[in-house]
């Protein structure tokens, strides 16, 4: 700048002041007059003010744009009411804009700016004694800057309110900042015996879990701690103690490391918890690559305030603080997660971690995502392989599920489970146990069913899912594709398990199979064998052979036609003779059994077959008793007593004689009437309905669960309605106290009629020629009849005797006929209150005429 433009800036200086100081209402106290003298000491004062704001670095906070000062400056003014000055302001500003070229202003907004600063601190100080508080930050007054003069003239400053803020000049002709930075860095050096670069690096040291030279680890306080005994100011003591908080989370995490992989390959740590160390250790190489900056940065002295630090990268305690922000989160959640995981292992320990996934802060969610990916690589490579492959790579315990060494017949029910406590919290319920079902079903297709088409099926349903059968295809934050790959190979898997269940192995006919043999459905074939082995089983157990039985079943086989059954089919039906006791007869020991072989077996396990062997005892039993009866109708034919055999007996005797006949047959009609009721219900509502629900639901079926639920079900409801349930014992037995009852009325029928067929036989004997009847009466003394037979003493004693037959029958047979009475109605009586609704159908049955009601008039 040349001497002339600046002697005219000095002098627009000059006037500038000379006009502020003439405005002053409370003129210097040099010169009382408007004009002020500029050799007044405050003339010179104010200008001395003048130039160091004029050569000072004023950075104004807002843009530089002078419409907007002006309009500021003009809506201030507006506000006070002073609208004539904020229109003369606006036309003074139009001017002053549109004033270009030689000798213009260029930086205006700068000088619009400095006038509406000045202006505001001019009002600040219109009650100040002197021009020196038109801007209070600076005092000028003083020449001798003495520190305590400064200390006393702010603390007065405070108490007048003049507390703007402090504008940073960047000439200090007097050398003030100097002075202040070295009095400033000498009491640090009083109030520190140790230098916070020394405490820097001690940090860094410790954020590696190594004592540094006075911050050291204090197991009695478990933590890093700067020793009482060092002279540092509280402050930075507070802060040593904050940033080695990482320190101490970092030797907690680097221990837990040290500790698993020293163990591996214990059981107790796993693969999942081997991935666990391996995420924290990449988290931790990062972590060391941040000390390996740091510890370079930590290398430069820390600068003072008065040093420029634009170009130099040093290292303080509040720098390190914010260097540690971010890796202090992350190592806090690492720690926090080492305490949660350190006692669990698999699955379980996957579940603990994601549930501090759940987190809003998106610095934690994404760490957390990252740590889990690596966590849960062997876990989701589990479950691919057990899903597309059935083979169940788990030799830590870690997957929840869980096989154990069984039989085949017991793979599919006892072979898999489910554990609980390795589910991780990602997996819902539902979805593991369709894991559990598709790789259980693939075991049992290749161990029970030697079966290797389920391996094209998961290629499908890989392709399907739009995922591939490699390891690594699948991992966290991936559960909608393994729920579909999950839900596309169960579904393919399991149909293809159904198929070889129903079209290999004869699933269906097997069924049917054991409903027309061990439920007794095949008609004829039933019939022929009551009547082939009814006289065998009639002997005492201990003297029944089994071989036999078998020629006669294979007997009753070829003679109905069940013959032109499957031949597999029939090769599995068999005798079985129950273990039998001292008194039981043939009837009480005879079975038949089904031999189901793998993989019908896991359907008719040995439990299954227990059950159905005690529905057919009972329907063995029901289908005697009707055996009985019409072996009982068979020897009463009515045509017996109208033989002219009993025309010759007296008519007392006759008389008795019809009437013992009509009570047995009306016993026998009650009798028949609820054999046959009972069965018909057994056969039709019981047997043929639960039959029709079990086939329609066979169709429907989706997997072998569904199959196995069906079949318990079809054989529960068949247990439930024949009397044979837990809620129905106490009817089970009155009906087999029946059963009895009925088979002894059987064994009187037959003794009547034997000696019905007697006396028929003795009174034609008795009509013979004199010679014949001496001749039949030496047979007689000869050849003396069975017990309760007459002997030919004449045709008085045989009508005595035949009497007394007929009076004993008679009285057996009303005892019979009223404890038959007496047991129907108890059993009656308990099935209206039966919880099962197709046992009070029995009961409308039995009672279709309310006939037993009408005999009991109480009920």
């Amino acid at each position: 700048m040349e001497e002339e433009d600046q002697q005219k800036i000095l002098d627009l200086v000059k006037e500038l002041v000379n006009r502020l100081l003439s405005q002053n209402p409370k003129p210097p106290t040099c010169n009382p007059n408007p004009n002020p003298n500029p050799n007044c000491p405050d003339f010179q004062n104010s200008l001395r003010y003048a130039f160091r704001i004029l050569s000072s670095r004023l950075t104004p906070s807002i843009a530089p744009d002078a419409a907007a000062i002006a309009e500021s400056i003009k809506r201030g003014l507006a506000t006070k009411g002073k609208s004539s000055q904020a229109l003369t302001l606006a036309e003074l500003y139009n001017k002053f804009a549109s004033k270009t070229g030689p000798g213009s202003i260029n930086n205006k907004w700068a000088v619009l700016y400095l006038l509406k600063i000045i202006s505001e601190d001019k009002k600040n100080a219109q009650n100040a004694p002197n021009s020196t508080l038109l801007l209070p930050n600076l005092g000028l007054n003083e020449l001798d800057l003495s520190n305590e003069s400064r200390i006393s003239r702010d603390f007065k400053r405070r108490e007048k309110g003049y507390d703007n803020g402090v504008l940073l000049v960047s000439k200090d002709p007097e050398n003030l900042l100097e002075i202040a930075f070295r009095e400033f860095v000498n009491l640090v050096k009083e109030e520190n015996e140790v230098s916070e670069e020394v405490l820097v690096r001690d940090v860094l040291y410790v954020c590696q879990g190594i004592d540094g030279k006075y911050v050291k680890f204090d197991a009695n306080v478990d933590g890093y701690v700067l020793s009482d005994s060092i002279k540092v100011p509280r402050a930075t003591r507070v802060m040593v103690r904050k940033l080695c908080e990482l320190g101490w989370l970092f030797r907690k995490v680097k221990g837990y490391i040290s500790d698993i992989m020293g163990r591996f390959p214990a059981e107790d740590v796993g693969t999942v918890g081997q991935a666990f160390c391996a995420a924290l250790q990449d988290e931790l190489s990062d972590y060391y690559r941040l000390l390996a900056v740091l510890e370079a940065q930590a290398m430069n002295p820390i600068p003072l305030v008065s040093e420029s630090t634009s170009s130099v990268n040093y290292l303080s305690l509040r720098r390190l603080s914010i260097w540690f922000a971010e890796p202090t989160v992350k190592m806090r959640l690492m720690a926090v997660l080492v305490d949660k995981c350190r006692v669990l292992r698999g699955g379980a320990m996957a579940g603990a971690i994601h549930l501090h996934a759940r987190h809003g802060d998106p610095l934690v969610h994404e760490f957390m995502r990252s740590l889990l990916q690596h966590v849960c690589s062997p876990l989701f490579e589990m479950v691919r392989s057990w899903v597309l492959e059935g083979e169940l790579e788990d030799i830590f315990a870690e997957f929840f599920v869980v096989g154990q060494p069984v039989k085949a017949e017991s793979l599919w029910r006892e072979g898999y489970r489910l554990h609980a406590g390795m589910l991780p919290s990602f997996i819902s319920q539902p979805l593991a146990q369709r894991i559990l079902r598709t790789g259980k079903s693939i075991n049992f297709l290749r161990v029970c069913c030697d079966d290797r088409g389920w391996a094209d099926t998961a290629t499908e349903a890989a392709a399907a899912a739009g995922t591939t059968t490699r390891r690594g295809s699948l991992g966290y934050g991936e559960t909608d594709a393994l729920e579909t790959l999950v839900v596309e190979a169960a579904k393919r898997i399991d149909k293809h398990l159904l198929d070889v269940m129903y079209t290999r192995y004869k699933f269906k006919e097997h069924c049917l199979a054991i409903k027309r043999y061990l439920l007794l459905g095949q008609g004829d074939f039933v019939q022929y064998l009551m009547d082939i082995v009814g006289q065998e089983l009639s002997e005492p157990a201990n003297t029944i052979s089994s071989f036999q039985m078998a020629g006669l079943l294979e007997s009753a086989i070829r003679s109905s036609n069940a013959q032109y059954d499957d031949p597999d089919i029939l090769d599995r039906l068999r005798v079985k003779m129950l273990p039998h006791g001292t008194g039981d007869r043939g009837w009480d020991v005879f079975s038949l059994e089904y031999d189901a072989r793998v993989p019908l077996d896991t359907v008719f396990t040995e439990s299954v077959m227990a059950r159905y062997l005690r529905i057919f005892n009972f329907l063995w039993k029901l289908r005697r008793v009707e055996h009985a009866l019409i072996g009982a109708w068979k020897t009463m034919k009515p045509n017996c007593i109208t033989s002219h055999s009993f025309t010759k007996l007296q008519h007392a005797v006759k008389l008795q004689l019809l009437s013992t006949l009509r009570r047995c047959q009306v016993i026998w009609n009650q009798m028949n009437h609820f054999v046959t009721n009972l069965q018909y219900y057994i056969m039709f509502e019981v047997l043929e309905v639960s039959w029709s629900n079990f086939s329609n639901e066979m169709e429907v079926a989706k997997d072998l669960d569904d199959l196995l639920a069906a079949h318990d079900k079809y054989l529960h409801s068949i247990v439930e309605k024949s009397l044979l349930g837990e809620r129905s014992h106490s009817l089970y037995k009155s009906l087999f106290v029946l059963f009895d009852l009925i088979l002894r009325f059987r064994s009187h029928a037959d003794r009547l009629c034997e000696g019905i067929y007697e006396l028929q036989a003795r009174t034609r004997a008795s009509s013979l020629s004199s010679q014949d009847n001496s001749k039949s009466r030496r047979q007689t003394r000869d050849d003396p009849s069975e017990p309760g037979s007459w002997f030919s003493d004449g045709r008085k004693a045989l009508e005595q005797r035949a009497g007394e037959f007929l009076q004993n029958m008679g009285r057996e047979l009303e005892e019979i006929s009223k404890e038959y009475t007496v047991l129907l109605e108890g059993f009656l009586s308990q099935l209206p209150v039966q919880q099962h609704v197709d046992l009070k159908f029995l009961f409308f049955r039995l009672d279709f005429t309310e006939f037993y009601s009408r005999l009991r008039p109480g009920t």
